[in-house]
């Protein structure tokens, strides 16, 4: 007997669905409908087995039809700038071209991508139809014309995952010759679904794939920072060296953690964390977690904030894979992963948890309980003793860690302040303008610490009864490569006390990054954008001079410029630049640089302090022969400056020919984002306005109508700062993050004074400072307690900080 061969399962009920599907729709009952969705059930699976939707498509695609008893199919993806989508399968059509249509009502599949919504259609051509469905809606017939064909129904759905589109499926012409129903409908949308998931898998591996073949480094490439031969030799150095590439792009080719940084967070795509020197531990949660498994695992836990807990760790991949880190945290449902760099990690892992022995690091209690033997001071001579002392190893690491602390915390000086007697020498820093109780340091070590000082800037031990200064290349002794100006001045009791200033290198800050207001940033850029002429930033030591002029520098600098700077010391360096470091001990002063800067073809010159007659009227004479200068002063006011050059000995005729503008600065302390914000009462914003008009009122508008000018600048600050049609002013509050002092870092307060034709005249008559003030005030100048009176509004400092900078 011959063997009767019987077909399977899956063609029997595949048979029984295609015959069912050529009844009508109210004949084929349960039955039909439980076949429909086995028969969906295969075509989804094949989508979901494979990397290759496009391929799973075509192959499955006759099945697809068969399923929706459909003549023809089109799918369409959307392309890369997501204008349009192109189709990427087409049944029943003998062309190879692609059809591209744009996201929008100008055809049916394009409508669906715009609207995101689907379409089930009865007839394309009827025009009334598709009308309903947007006004300007139409079918594009043309295809239909040159291919003969006759469409008809049509079911269009969007894929979509989530609200992002990632294509189109168009189903065309039921064989029944009736609007697709209900069934085919829900089919339709669970293979756009399947798809959606499918093609957002295939775009995701595609993507790791991609990252695997591209370095963390990439970014350096892309920014200039390095090209990629000076890339491929520091993988091959770090490769031969068993080292980090970090270390060695760091090392060798002096690229610094922050231009690290934005290439590890575009290569990992979170975002980038640097080194923040004023963090301090949360107990809660960093107070459990032990530094070895925080250095073993490479992610630490820094603060919880809108975002989650935000996690700094070295590769946010492995960390976010591993899962660790919702298991130690249970309680907290949100985390913000950041990336960092292994130099910034390994920072703030010191800041928080202290240097560990491995680095031969300990904390400054430790390092004082060291130095608590004191001295032995029989037999010896005291300069002996202190200098024997100064090269101890103990004392030699509590001076380093004194300035790598201070650095850390963005002290801007380190004040060494010794009692005489037995009383402990006082160790204090200058954070954001105010000075903060740091350390002290037991009586008998005061000379030692002062003397090993005075061996680092290589100035006479044996000297105390007079000022010396000097400067630390703490390069030389220790882990960071920065400067410090050191004064050393004898005080009463027979001590010294020691001043230093850390000169930490930076690069020039963005002047929209400045604090300028709009007013003052556009007269600022309108002002030194003029070809020649002479301009001034003045204000006390450490009211960020330097800073300023460096970014108006940025601002200016062009490869078609020639900049030429002569600075004491170098703090901000920048590319473009020509820079000179003064030498006094060399016999390179200002004046002398300046007098060579003359004879090298300058287009800008910069001189770090005009401090004497001689620069100052050499940079009158450069400004009248066609070049752009700039320099700082040490005054108070911009109309007190013009008087000061005057006493100088400046002529006045040429003084104002040359004078382009003199900026005025100070530091107010920031508020802090704990700030609370409140609205004044009637009588708080009428002493509000009478202060900010004080230097108003000489000027004559003010002097003629002053309620009115009174309201007209109420009006002005109600449209510029106003809140719901009322004026806000903000107090400090106190957290974590200020050491609850409400403020963290500063803002520049400025008082810029144009070289008006008024002013300039006034110059040439040597009209006093009064007269000058008002004139500047008139044309326009806001004076320094104008301009933080307005960054009180925008919510930046508080009018307690403007009264403490502002004399006026």
């Amino acid at each position: 007997m011959s063997a009767v061969l019987k077909p399977n399962t899956h063609e029997r009920d595949s048979q029984a669905f295609f015959d069912s599907q050529m009844l009508p729709p109210e004949k084929r009952g349960v039955t039909f409908e439980a076949l429909f969705y086995k028969q969906l059930q295969q075509v989804t699976t094949k989508v979901h087995a494979t990397d290759n939707v496009d391929q799973i498509m075509l192959d499955a695609s006759a099945d697809i039809c068969k399923l929706f008893n459909a003549d023809r199919l089109t799918l369409y993806a959307i392309n890369e700038d997501r204008t349009a989508i192109v189709s990427k399968l087409k049944t029943g059509l003998n062309t190879a071209k692609d059809l591209k249509l744009p996201i929008s009502a100008q055809s049916i599949a394009g409508y669906v991508a715009f609207s995101k919504q689907m379409v089930n259609i009865a007839d394309v051509y009827d025009d009334e139809a598709l009308k309903r469905i947007h006004p300007s809606l139409a079918f594009l017939k043309e295809v239909d014309k040159r291919s003969g064909y006759r469409t008809k129904q049509m079911l269009v759905m969007p894929i979509l995952d989530g609200d992002v589109l990632h294509g189109v499926l168009q189903v065309i012409n039921n064989k029944s010759d009736v609007p697709f129903g209900d069934l085919e409908i829900d089919g339709a949308q669970q293979l756009c679904q399947t798809l959606a998931t499918a093609i957002r898998q295939r775009m995701q591996k595609a993507e790791e794939g991609a990252r695997r073949k591209s370095s963390k480094y990439d970014g350096l490439l892309q920014n200039g920072v390095i090209t990629a031969e000076e890339l491929a030799t520091a993988v091959q150095k770090a490769r031969e060296e068993a080292k980090p590439v970090e270390y060695v792009l760091m090392a060798d080719f002096g690229i610094r953690p922050a231009q690290i940084g934005p290439s590890l967070a575009k290569f990992f795509g979170v975002p980038y964390e640097p080194f923040n020197p004023g963090r301090i531990k949360v107990e809660a949660l960093q107070g459990n977690l032990k530094r070895e498994f925080v250095t073993e695992q490479g992610w630490m836990p820094l603060e919880e904030g809108p975002e989650g807990l935000i996690v700094m760790c070295t590769d946010p991949e492995a960390v976010r894979g591993s899962r660790v880190v919702p298991q130690i945290f249970p309680r907290i449902g949100k985390f913000a992963y950041r990336v960092t760099t292994q130099t910034e990690f390994d920072e703030t892992l010191a800041q928080l948890w202290g240097v560990s022995e491995a680095d031969g690091g300990q904390s400054m209690d430790e390092l004082l309980a060291d130095l608590n033997a004191p001295v032995d001071d029989e037999g010896s001579t005291e300069e002996t003793d202190a200098a024997s002392a100064a090269s101890d190893n103990e004392l030699v690491k509590f001076v380093n860690k004194i300035i790598v602390d201070a650095y850390n915390l963005r002290a801007s000086d380190i004040h060494i302040e010794p009692m005489p007697g037995k009383l402990k020498t006082g160790i204090r820093l200058r954070i954001d303008g105010s000075l903060q109780n740091f350390v002290e340091v037991p009586a008998h070590f005061r000379q030692a610490l002062v003397t090993r000082l005075k061996i680092m800037c290589d100035l006479d031990i044996s000297e105390k009864r007079k000022p010396q200064d000097g400067k630390i290349k703490f390069k030389k002794f220790g882990p960071l490569d920065i400067e410090l100006r050191v004064a050393t001045i004898p005080s009463a009791g027979g001590v010294e006390d020691v001043v230093m200033r850390i000169l930490a290198a930076g690069e020039p800050i963005p002047m929209e990054k400045l604090g300028l207001t709009p007013h003052n940033k556009e007269n600022l850029e309108k002002t030194v954008s003029k070809p020649y002429g002479l301009f001034y930033v003045c204000g006390p030591t450490g009211s960020g001079k330097t800073t300023t002029l460096h970014s108006i520098l940025k601002f200016l600098n062009t490869p078609d410029t020639k900049i030429w700077t002569a600075e004491d010391p170098v703090e901000i360096t920048q590319k473009g630049l020509r820079q000179v470091q003064v030498n006094k001990k060399a016999g390179i002063d200002f004046a002398l640089v300046m007098r060579a800067f003359l004879r090298a073809d300058p287009d800008i010159i910069m001189v770090g302090e005009s401090r004497d007659k001689e620069t100052v009227s050499m940079g009158i004479e450069a400004s009248l022969t066609g070049h752009l200068v700039f320099s700082t002063l040490h005054t108070n006011s911009a109309p007190e400056s013009i008087i000061r050059l005057l006493d100088m000995g400046m002529d006045p005729f040429n003084f104002a020919d040359a004078l382009l503008g003199i900026l005025a600065q100070r530091l107010a302390k920031r508020l802090c984002d704990c700030k609370e914000g409140y609205y004044p009462e009637q009588e708080e914003i009428k002493t509000f306005i009478a202060e900010y008009a004080e230097d108003l009122r000489h000027t004559a508008a003010w002097k003629a109508d002053y309620a009115g000018e009174a309201k007209k600048l109420y009006e002005t600050w109600l449209k510029h700062y106003g809140d719901n049609g009322r004026l806000k002013f903000y107090r400090a509050v106190g957290c974590d993050k200020c050491n609850k002092t409400g403020y963290k870092g500063r803002v520049g307060l400025h008082e810029l004074l144009i070289g008006t034709d008024e002013v300039k005249k006034l110059i040439q008559e040597r009209a006093r400072v009064a007269e000058i003030f008002v004139a500047a005030v008139g044309s326009g100048m806001r004076t320094l307690k104008m301009d933080g009176m307005e960054k009180i509004m925008m919510g930046t400092t508080d009018i307690k900080q403007v009264r403490s900078v502002c004399i006026k």
